[in-house]
């Protein structure tokens, strides 16, 4: 449908496909990661904890867009052979951010951003078998990719620090 051939050989020309707004506009998405994830690690706690509620709200803000993206693709093209499937799939990333969110609310912040990992991880193989499908457009896959790998070390580093107990790096 778009013309759009997996696996990319030579991913920096896939991300040339992109527009230079998208791009832009996706690298900026993950400066919310950074600077959440770094100030959850930067602070003591009552900070910290705000700090990670905020990393878990923008996580979960994140991955429901990404769903929407896959919904309105869907819903351009309502004769799609896979439409059911895909309208299906877009929801996924919202309820898996809900549910992070909740997990934030009334339990530990590592449970959230554990389930926030694993559903950037279960969006992104999803977004892959619809790349090789051609339901994606050009470059649209090495663009989510690089976000995907960026917001995934933040969320996985913070875990990680936050599960041995060194949540806190003197700037």
């Amino acid at each position: 449908m778009f013309g759009y051939s997996f696996p990319p050989t030579e991913p920096a020309a896939h991300l040339r496909r992109m527009s230079g707004i998208a791009l832009l506009l996706g690298l900026a998405g993950v400066l919310p990661f950074l600077a959440c994830g770094l100030m959850t690690l930067a602070t003591l706690d009552p900070a910290s904890s705000r700090w990670a509620a905020a990393l878990v709200g923008y996580g979960a803000v994140v991955l429901s867009f990404i769903g929407a993206v896959q919904w309105g693709l869907a819903m351009a093209d309502p004769q799609a052979r896979a439409e059911r499937t895909r309208l299906v799939f877009a929801v996924v990333p919202a309820v898996i951010g809900w549910l992070a969110l909740l997990l934030d609310a009334f339990g530990p912040s590592e449970l959230a951003i554990a389930l926030l990992i694993g559903g950037y991880v279960v969006t992104i193989g999803g977004e892959d078998r619809a790349a090789r499908a051609g339901l994606l457009p050009g470059g649209y896959l090495a663009m989510r990719w690089l976000l995907t790998l960026i917001a995934v070390a933040v969320l996985t580093t913070v875990l990680m620090l936050r599960l041995i107990g060194a949540h806190v790096i003197y700037l």
